[in-house]
């Protein structure tokens, strides 16, 4: 059997790290002959060479393709207020949250996982498309941290439902931990965790045991908390350590280069947690 050329990668390997999809889901476009390569039809197994700057086409649009070594992973946290949907365009008009990030040259923001229009809070972006890919995926177990602002009143038993598992259409669910943080009238407060990250997976399980969600605020991504000086609409970037950390919760190698310049890696860190690790930002207004 013929050694494949060092310098070639696999096709969808290449296209999941330019934030094209997950390799599963590259191949069922591949499977599906709707990936081409210099015009002509991919097949699963065709590698390529980034160095030549071959014309990739995913469904007839042309894709950018830049050598790897190029890039700096990097990650950026930010405050999605409600009212923004999480597409880079809409035929609505309605605000995105693509509009109030940074801008990048020979590269994208590619969003990790969404949160709906009426859904605020914390939401991670990356240049690498596989760092993103590996930290939605369910395998991997990534911890989502949500403040919940439901109305009316809650059961024990309701409660002892959401944690031991309810059905939904496209199959059980359950909060890893659950715990109220009180609430002022008929507005009750709760932490919930999943690890997941399913379409409007929180809100439509406090719709399968009868509760209405009234607001809902991601709080945590993994240990990546929302820091509580960064306002709406504004967004910071993760230094080394936290971006490092990231890409060792779903096994991918370190990085060595930050975007960030030395000064700023050296800022004192804001402490999130005690039982978490410290993370150091650059704040920013977009």
């Amino acid at each position: 059997m013929q050694k494949p050329n060092i310098n070639t990668e696999k096709l969808q390997k290449v296209l999941a790290n330019l934030g094209h999809g997950s390799r599963r889901e590259i191949e069922a476009l591949i499977e599906a002959k709707k990936i081409s390569v210099d015009g002509k039809i991919a097949t699963l197994g065709d590698r390529i060479d980034i160095r030549t700057q071959p014309k990739v086409r995913i469904n007839g649009n042309l894709i950018t393709i830049r050598p790897k070594d190029k890039d700096v992973c990097r990650v950026l946290a930010y405050y999605k207020p409600e009212g923004e949907i999480c597409s880079k365009n809409d035929p609505e008009g309605r605000a995105t949250v693509f509009t109030n990030l940074p801008k990048l040259k020979n590269s994208r923001w590619i969003n990790i996982g969404r949160l709906d229009i009426n859904t605020s809070g914390l939401l991670l972006f990356t240049t690498d498309g596989e760092l993103a890919n590996r930290l939605m995926h369910p395998r991997n177990e990534v911890e989502r941290e949500y403040q919940v602002r439901v109305f009316g009143e809650v059961t024990d038993q309701q409660v002892y439902q959401l944690k031991k598992g309810v059905q939904l259409e496209d199959g059980p669910a359950s909060f890893k931990s659950i715990s109220s943080q009180g609430g002022a009238g008929l507005n009750k407060w709760f932490n919930v965790v999943i690890t997941e990250g399913r379409n409007r997976e929180v809100r439509r399980m406090w719709e399968a045991v009868g509760v209405q969600v009234s607001r809902l605020l991601r709080v945590r991504y993994g240990n990546i908390s929302l820091p509580k000086w960064l306002s709406r609409g504004t967004w910071t970037e993760l230094d080394l350590g936290s971006v490092n950390y990231l890409r060792g919760l779903v096994g991918l190698a370190t990085e060595e280069k930050s975007f960030l310049s030395v000064d700023q890696q050296k800022k004192p860190a804001k402490r999130i947690s005690a039982k978490r690790p410290t993370v150091n930002f650059k704040s920013n207004k977009a």
